[in-house]
Formats: C-alpha cells, sequence, structure tokens
C-alpha cells in the first residue's frame, strides 16, 4: 500500500493570477511532497499587478469546510493566510484551539501588491488577541511585523523589528520569522525571534525586481518541512533554501510583479528545452520536423 504523504490543512484566499493565495501554497506544499487541504477564505479579484476586491466567505461556511476534513483526515501541519473577515479568523481561532497538538504557521496577510489595504485595526486586535496565542509561528515581513507590533500608527514607521518581534511573542506563539524584504538593506535579512530573544539570521541576495507571493511561498515551505516532520531549525533553512530558488527562477506572465516558480525543480534549464523546427516542403505531403 502507497504511504500518505504529509497533509497541510490551509487557509487562505483564492488568487486567479496564481501567484498568491490558495495557489501558491497548493504549488508549494506539492513540491515538498505535501498533500494541500484548501480552506477557502476569500474570493478575490485581482491580477499579478494587485487586488481590485475581494468577498469573503460566509463564517459559518468557512467552519464547515474545515470541520469536515478535519473529521476525514489527519492533519500534520496547519498554514494560515488572509482570512477576509473577524468573524472567519475566530473560526479559525476555535478550530486551533481544537487541535493544540497541530502546528499552525501564520502568514498575516494585511496588503497586496500595490499597497491595497486588506484590514483594519479590528481584524490586527483580533489576531493578536484570538489567533497568534494558537500559533507555532508567524511569518511576516517587517511592515506587517510592525503592524502587529503596535496599534499606535506613528509608531509603526520607526519600531525596531527586534521589539516588534517581542510584542508579537508577547500574544503567545512560539516562534517569529520577520523576512527583511522591505528593509533598506544590501541583503535580505530574515530572523528568527523566541521569548528569549533572536535565535538565528540569514542573509540572501536581494534579487531584482518584486515578487507577487515570496510570502506565500515561505510560510507554506515552513508548514511543509513541519509537516514532513522537520525541526524548527530544520524548518528554517529548508523553506529559505526553496524559496530563494522559486524566486531565483520566478517569470513573469502579466503585466505586474514577477511570480516565484514553485515548480522550479521540474523545468529544464532554458538551454536544454529542445527546440522544434517545421521544414515545409510545399510537394511533400506532410511537413518535416527537424529536432
Amino acid at each position: 500500500m502507497i504511504s500518505t504523504p504529509p497533509t497541510v490543512l490551509v487557509f487562505a484566499a483564492n488568487d486567479p493570477s496564481g501567484g498568491a493565495g490558495l495557489m501558491a501554497d497548493i504549488l508549494t506544499l506539492a513540491s515538498l511532497g505535501c498533500h494541500a487541504l484548501p480552506i477557502v477564505t476569500a474570493m478575490t479579484v485581482q491580477d499579478s499587478a494587485g487586488v481590485q476586491s475581494f468577498q469573503a466567505v460566509d463564517s459559518e461556511f468557512l467552519d464547515e469546510q474545515a470541520r469536515f476534513i478535519l473529521e476525514d483526515i489527519k492533519i500534520d501541519a496547519i498554514k494560515v493566510g488572509m482570512v477576509g473577515t473577524v468573524e472567519n479568523l475566530a473560526v479559525i481561532a476555535e478550530i486551533a484551539s481544537d487541535y493544540p497538538d497541530i502546528p499552525l504557521i501564520l502568514e498575516p496577510v494585511f496588503s497586496m501588491g500595490r499597497g491595497e489595504e486588506l484590514a483594519d485595526e479590528d481584524l490586527y486586535s483580533a489576531m493578536r488577541e484570538l489567533l497568534i496565542p494558537h500559533t507555532y509561528l508567524v511569518s511576516c515581513n517587517s511592515n506587517d511585523a510592525r503592524k502587529l507590533g503596535t496599534e499606535d500608527p506613528e509608531e509603526q514607521e520607526d519600531l525596531p523589528l527586534d521589539a516588534a518581534a517581542q510584542r508579537i511573542l508577547q500574544c503567545g506563539c512560539e516562534y517569529v520569522l520577520i523576512a527583511g524584504t522591505h528593509e533598506k538593506t544590501p541583503k535580505v535579512v530574515n530572523t528568527l525571534y523566541s521569548a528569549l530573544g533572536r535565535v538565528r539570521s540569514d542573509n540572501w541576495e536581494r534579487l531584482p525586481g518584486s515578487f507577487h507571493g515570496a510570502g506565500a511561498t515561505l510560510a507554506s515551505a515552513i508548514a511543509g518541512a513541519m509537516a514532513n516532520g522537520a525541526d524548527i531549525a530544520t524548518a528554517m533553512q529548508e523553506a529559505q533554501d526553496y524559496t530563494f530558488q522559486a524566486l531565483s527562477n520566478a517569470y513573469r506572465p502579466g503585466m505586474g510583479q514577477m511570480i516565484p516558480d514553485r515548480l522550479f525543480w521540474a523545468r529544464p534549464p532554458a538551454e536544454e528545452v529542445p527546440t522544434t523546427v517545421i521544414d515545409f516542403d510545399p510537394s511533400d505531403d506532410e511537413p518535416k520536423t527537424v529536432q
């Protein structure tokens, strides 16, 4: 009998561009050998450049989606992205409290590529009070870390990341990973924190361009590594290595941001892609194919 791959329950919005949201999570987890169980929190109207609008699903419907799966399949990890509403967040928090032994990786989604705000202070507060206490690791960029770290808009801009991380940790999670993609540093510095302070910092080459779904890729890769049994140190290394490769091989299918190639390992290098030439002679019945 074939063994069942590790399973990850994913709460996120649908992104029609395939760059972020559920598609990013599913591709990342599949690439890491996991079986993703997607729970839709919202539907969005967006492209590779940003969000036009979104419509959150009804919280009772969200609860039913997840509960049916949880009663049927053993879950190895939970990954949470965009939740849409406070009511949806409360449902996810209650589910997390009912399954405390499943590690939950939270990727707070408060804004999108063009800066569109997808959350308000009520959602920030609910995340601090209801969901983070049931979270194993919060994975966010520096902008969102500052938003979670203080309710004072004037303090957010200059809040040191060490202080923001400690305030998030005080809400009840075990770890906070802050990605330095938005910081003005020569290299991208990703720092993992615990209640004891900085656990590790990893420096990565700052790649040109901007990426749609980089945060979802990193958070899902962490969830996938943990579902495969990795400890926190191994999960950090494997997830960051994978995300960097996905970003390094990103492509631009539309007019907006680059999209990480979560299946980079499955594609041949460009110079190895076979070229097919059609040699057509009008006197022949069939064209000749020349490799």
